[in-house]
């Protein structure tokens, strides 16, 4: 048994109640962006560049949501 534990770093920590997955895209080059829009205030909060559609599969899966949940900005 092991003294320490792993945490599960994959996993992505978000209040729904106050932020809303998204993805921000750059019409001129296509880079993606994902991250979090405060439902309050409407800013968004980058957390990490996605390559392609494999980069916003892993996105989902950490935050816990499907495609079809996330908004995209542009």
């Amino acid at each position: 048994m092991s003294l320490f534990r792993k945490k599960n770093r994959d996993a992505i920590e978000y209040d729904p109640a106050t932020q809303q997955p998204a993805v921000r895209k750059s019409i001129c080059t296509g880079e993606m962006t994902a991250g979090f829009i405060d439902r309050e205030t409407g800013r968004f909060r980058d957390i990490m560049r996605l390559d392609g559609q494999k980069g916003l599969e892993a996105f989902c899966k950490s935050v816990g949501v499907s495609a079809e949940e996330i908004k995209t900005i542009y």
